[in-house]
């Protein structure tokens, strides 16, 4: 039985989450084959941290946050817009863009080179605007494929938006 003390002593809770989704970018100017459209099966790990609420007549008592609305935060932000997409930077010829967009219809144009790396600090920037008040993003891990993954860490980074 716990004693007394360790009952009452708050205690910061790390919750994660996994999500997977399939996407396609290039990278223009890279010395590489990843200058080409390729496309990656993707699996982001969101690692939150907060206090589980106390509140017996909450229906969340006891959790940090219910991880059925993170899901709804991470689908909504990430993963229904990214999944089975194409991601390209805005500054992709108009004539490529135009036949592009008259094929297919899930093109996205974002200002940064779509690395794993640029990718995972736009996520963060998107995530923390969304969660509640009292909980915080801890970390992100985003896989590329089975051997390689970009980590960001929120004590790795200022409070504040992160230049992409």
């Amino acid at each position: 039985m716990l004693n007394q003390r360790k009952e009452n002593k708050v205690a910061k809770i790390r919750i994660t989450k996994a999500y997977k989704f399939d996407m396609a970018h290039a990278l223009p100017g890279h010395d590489g084959l990843c200058q080409n459209i390729h496309g990656h099966s993707y699996e982001l790990l969101v690692t939150l941290i907060g206090t589980p609420i106390g509140d017996p007549q909450s229906p969340k008592n006891g959790m940090v946050i219910d991880f059925k609305d993170l899901k709804k935060i991470i689908k909504d932000l990430i993963v229904d817009e990214l999944d089975h997409s194409l991601i390209l930077r805005n500054d992709t010829p108009s004539g490529l863009l135009k036949e592009l967009k008259s094929n297919y219809n899930r093109l996205i144009l974002v200002n940064y080179q779509p690395t794993s790396e640029n990718m995972i600090i736009d996520f963060a920037n998107r995530i923390r605007k969304e969660l509640p008040e009292d909980v915080r993003l801890h970390h992100l891990k985003l896989w590329e494929t089975v051997t390689s993954y970009t980590e960001w860490y929120a004590e790795d980074n200022e409070e504040g938006e992160i230049a992409k």
